[in-house]
């Protein structure tokens, strides 16, 4: 949860790039950290649950028509998300990765789980996963999504 993010951050002091201790900087963390539950993580979630977990529990896969408006809600708020939060930065507080990178690609990787490839025809946002993943460290970033990434072989 976010909640205990931002414990971990504070106990453990982590670098200030994280959850940076300038306000203008801190705030633009939180205003994603806000913003993400209903837009972000509901719609990704919406979409993993309805592509895998669904149809793993009542053997039947969701009517097409039904999908295509899960997708299309997720499509609404990943232009949100480009052109509020990522603008023309490397990252969403600017030149440095922070939590909200790390929360948002979290989040973004469930219906990447779920075989809807986000990133394929959006460069900006592609870029933008590649950064983070650099920051965090591929193989770091792998291993934590190898789970979600193999959910289909389930």
């Amino acid at each position: 949860s976010i909640a205990i993010l931002l414990y971990l951050v504070r106990k453990f002091k982590t670098p200030d790039h994280w959850y940076p201790s300038d306000l203008q900087k801190r705030a633009r963390v939180d205003e994603y950290l806000s913003w993400q539950h209903v837009n972000i993580r509901g719609k990704g979630s919406k979409v993993f649950l309805t592509k895998v977990l669904l149809p793993l529990l009542t053997g039947q896969p969701l009517p097409p028509e039904k999908l295509e408006g899960i997708i299309e809600e997720l499509n609404v708020v990943l232009k949100q998300f480009e052109e509020k939060f990522l603008q023309d930065k490397p990252f969403i507080v600017g030149s440095e990765v922070s939590l909200a990178d790390l929360v948002a690609l979290v989040e973004l990787m469930q219906p990447v789980g779920a075989g809807y490839d986000l990133f394929e025809d959006r460069p900006k946002l592609a870029e933008w996963r590649r950064r983070v993943e650099e920051a965090v460290g591929k193989q770091l970033f792998q291993e934590a999504h190898e789970g979600i990434l193999n959910i289909k072989n389930f």
